[in-house]
């Protein structure tokens, strides 16, 4: 007999664990869970003031540069890796190291370990073996990744995620920046959907060898972020 699958195949099961892997990745990824990315613009605010931002267009630009070779790479980079070595504590030791080392600037350090820890933190309502393992500074990428990877999420799919709602996070301060609106930002992120695949996809396959970053620019904004006066940002 053909037809829809029994529930009792392992099919329905399996079925149902995948979707509670997206629930929980929704979940951890979302603008409501309390990692205060909101508070953080990565240098955008600073690319803003100086006139390298200045519209949808060119906002787009700045977020592409960013997938393709800058910051968000090398962050999927780890992400991938962390996901891979979620059950070895020397493993995920060395990648915090080494991802807490790319980190330029001190604003770039504060905002990615400071929502690392928060993240960890709302991440325990999830009670697993892996906050046991990592060590005290965990970059937010490296935390989703390990995160991910030890709840059995997929990993392409954590990736995306997390570029996402990068990606998000900066039309939404570009929203107050006032750069752009509501519209012109749901456009960009549509219009971003392959770039987001793509580096997806090639993150997924990477190991910590193909960890890079060459957007000088945007390092520079970063950096002459911290002396900025007035700012609507931490970062």
């Amino acid at each position: 007999m053909t037809g829809a699958p029994r529930a009792d195949d392992g099919t329905a099961e399996a079925g149902g664990a995948a979707t509670r892997g997206l629930l929980r990745l929704v979940t951890w990824l979302s603008p409501s869970f309390p990692v205060g990315a909101f508070a953080y613009s990565g240098g955008l605010e600073q690319a803003v003031r100086s006139g390298l931002v200045t519209d949808a267009a060119s906002l787009r630009g700045w977020l592409e540069s960013l997938f393709v070779s800058g910051s968000v790479w090398a962050d999927s980079v780890l992400l991938a890796a962390a996901h891979r070595a979620e059950s070895d504590q020397a493993a995920l030791a060395e990648i915090c190291e080494l991802a807490v080392s790319m980190l330029g600037g001190r604003e770039r350090q504060m905002e990615a370990l400071l929502q690392g820890e928060a993240f960890l933190t709302a991440a325990r309502s999830w009670p697993h073996g892996l906050f046991d393992r990592l060590p005290r500074d965990v970059p937010y990428a490296v935390a989703v990744g390990a995160v991910a990877g030890a709840h059995g999420v997929s990993l392409i799919d954590a990736i995306a995620a997390y570029l996402h709602a990068g990606a998000a996070n900066a039309v939404s301060a570009a929203i107050r920046l006032g750069v752009t609106g509501q519209t012109g930002g749901v456009a960009l992120l549509a219009g971003i959907e392959d770039t987001t695949l793509d580096i997806a996809r090639r993150a997924a396959a990477s190991c910590l060898d193909d960890l890079w970053s060459s957007t000088l620019i945007a390092d520079v904004m970063v950096l002459q972020h911290e002396t900025m006066e007035p700012r609507l940002f931490r970062s």
